[in-house]
């Protein structure tokens, strides 16, 4: 009770002082978090002053002899009074605060689509019961629909009709934005592939989170067939782990070139070696070995890279995404454990507890010229997420869409800030992560995204050759964990845009120009298809807002009312993939967002 009094008085106190002389930092993240606290406070004393108050009164209408009032006043004490004693032991616990509000993009969007981030959530994909050996397996995770999860994304985080030409795209734009010219994929050109195997120590099977054998194998299966890389130029890699049978078993015989790099280099894996001629240099205090860390030459050797980390949270950074995935990626020459893959030096500059725009190790690695400087596409696993980097197996989420199932998911981007902004978000928004998101968390995606001149000061320098980083993407979050809308989403800012595809069968109603958005494009699009363009929609079914099996003007107008003038959201299926629940003559040759 001491310590709520002085906190709720403390909390009081700087909201006070600080609030008082400039409204405008009421919308600061401190005064956001210390709000609730004081307001509490106050209600606490209120209700203790307003008991304190009844019972006198009821004092002087006995005296009076009026004997109803003062039994009112007694009862108005005793409600008050219990309810007073119930605020210091019922807090309320919120949502983990953002340091900036929502929809505040900084940094410069990467990609053929700026800031755009891909979704793909496909619950057909995962159908672990939770306790059976292995959710690996092809039993219970389905090696073709994760095939289909991450052809979907690719097409759409390009825009491209088919995935070859989806590759075509990504590789034309990493050369064009890196100086190497207007070109594809050339034969011979390596590819590294950071996968995520932290918890692997050995070979053995194991129903801990892992890479899953299933994305690993589907990226391949992109990259040999669609994109034309040769296998022997593929490097599959965690330099600082074991890649166990269940992805070696799973991927190698189908790809026997493919090359397999990890820690120990036994049972047909490679083992990881240091590239002496490039160093890592950390641009701030706390990080270790800095000068003398070293690559994988595998990394060193290869002109493209491939992030692919896992969704989950972590005990001391908070989240461990794409940037925390290339701590298996660093080698030092001051320990003998791990054979110098060991990158524990690095972790007092990521630690959640440290002040907010401090100097952060990620910054560095993600923006250093062979790690993200080399990478052709993000990646995020989210079949099946974890809860930490201690999980022994992996977690069903409680929040929405995934209402206690496996996440399910895979994201796709060319904007590494983007991606883990996004995946950050989810996190902070599952309440079976409560305990490991919090703090600073979101601080390395501050400085990666304002690089060139971060919060910190710091001047982020990994290659040590005098030139600093400049932006490394766009950061921002959602406006909220239900309509997950980021500012490009609501064209309102440059940030990030979150491309939302369910691999459910169907359309979505209203979706006309089947973008996965709806909007007033829609409304435009159905008004072209009746007075200028009649072949501009692919998904009949979708303009049909009103259900009638026809499509007129009516539609057109039914949708710009329920846009406007809060009118009446459309028949299903809306909001979601489905089929039509009222069969009619329209026809839906192609909707991209359910991959139809």
């Amino acid at each position: 009770m001491v310590l709520y009094c002085l906190t709720g008085l403390a909390a009081l106190g700087w909201f006070l002082v600080r609030v008082l002389p400039k409204p405008s930092r009421a919308a600061y993240p401190c005064q956001r978090a210390a709000l609730p606290v004081a307001s509490s406070f106050v209600l606490w004393v209120a209700g203790l002053t307003g008991s304190l108050f009844a019972f006198k009164k009821s004092g002087t209408y006995l005296r009076r002899s009026r004997y109803g009032l003062a039994a009112l006043c007694v009862w108005v004490g005793i409600v008050a009074l219990c309810w007073s004693l119930t605020l210091p032991d019922t807090p309320a616990r919120g949502e983990w605060i953002p340091w900036e509000p929502a929809n505040s993009p900084l940094g410069t969007a990467k990609g053929i689509h700026p800031g755009r981030v891909v979704w793909v959530h496909n619950p057909e994909a995962t159908s672990w019961d939770g306790s059976s050996n292995y959710w690996w397996s092809d039993v219970y995770t389905d090696q073709a629909a994760v095939d289909r999860m991450v052809s979907a994304g690719i097409r759409r985080l390009t825009g491209a009709s088919d995935d070859r030409a989806a590759w075509e795209a990504v590789f034309r734009h990493f050369n064009r934005t890196h100086d190497r010219g207007d070109v594809g994929y050339q034969a011979g050109e390596g590819i590294a592939i950071k996968i995520n195997m932290n918890v692997s120590g050995s070979y053995g099977r194991t129903n801990g989170p892992i890479a899953s054998p299933q994305a690993v194998r589907a990226l391949l299966r992109q990259l040999v067939y669609a994109a034309g890389v040769t296998e022997s130029a593929i490097a599959v890699y965690d330099a600082s782990r074991c890649i166990s049978d269940p992805v070696y078993d799973h991927c190698h015989p189908e790809f026997p070139g493919v090359l397999f790099v990890d820690n120990d280099g036994l049972h047909g894996r490679v083992r990881a070696e240091p590239e002496d001629s490039v160093p890592v240099y950390y641009s701030g205090p706390g990080a270790g070995a800095s000068g003398t860390t070293r690559l994988p030459k595998c990394v060193v050797g290869s002109a493209y890279l491939t992030n692919m980390a896992l969704l989950r949270g972590h005990s001391l950074a908070g989240v461990t995404l794409c940037a925390k995935n290339h701590f298996g990626s660093v080698w030092r020459p001051d320990t003998d454990s791990d054979r110098g893959w060991r990158p524990s030096n690095l972790h007092t500059p990521i630690d959640k507890g440290r002040p907010m725009y401090s100097y952060n190790c990620l910054v560095d690695l993600m923006g250093h010229e062979h790690l993200g400087g080399k990478t052709l596409l993000f990646m995020i696993d989210a079949l099946y997420a974890a809860v930490n980097q201690g999980s022994s197996r992996p977690s069903r989420w409680r929040s929405s869409p995934f209402d206690n199932d496996w996440t399910s998911s895979v994201f796709l981007s060319q904007d590494g800030v983007a991606i883990d902004s996004v995946a950050l978000d989810f996190c902070r928004s599952e309440p079976a992560l409560e305990g490991q998101v919090g703090g600073s968390m979101d601080n390395y995606l501050h400085e990666a995204a304002l690089a060139g001149n971060p919060p910190s000061g710091t001047v982020y320098d990994p290659e040590g050759d005098g030139t600093p980083l400049t932006s490394l993407g766009t950061h921002e979050h959602w406006n909220n964990a239900t309509d997950k809308q980021y500012s490009r989403n609501l064209e309102t800012g440059d940030g990030i845009e979150l491309v939302a595809v369910s691999l459910t069968a169907g359309f979505q109603r209203g979706d006309a120009n089947a973008d996965g958005r709806l909007d007033i494009s829609d409304a435009v699009s159905i008004l072209r298809y009746l007075f200028g363009a009649p072949t501009g929609i692919q998904c009949l079914s979708s303009a049909d807002v009103n259900d009638t099996g026809v499509i007129d003007i009516a539609d057109a107008v039914y949708l710009l009312s329920y846009l406007f003038a809060h009118g009446q959201a459309p028949p299903p299926p809306f909001g979601t993939c489905g089929e039509d629940p009222t069969p009619d003559a329209l026809s839906c040759d192609s909707y991209p967002p359910c991959a139809g």
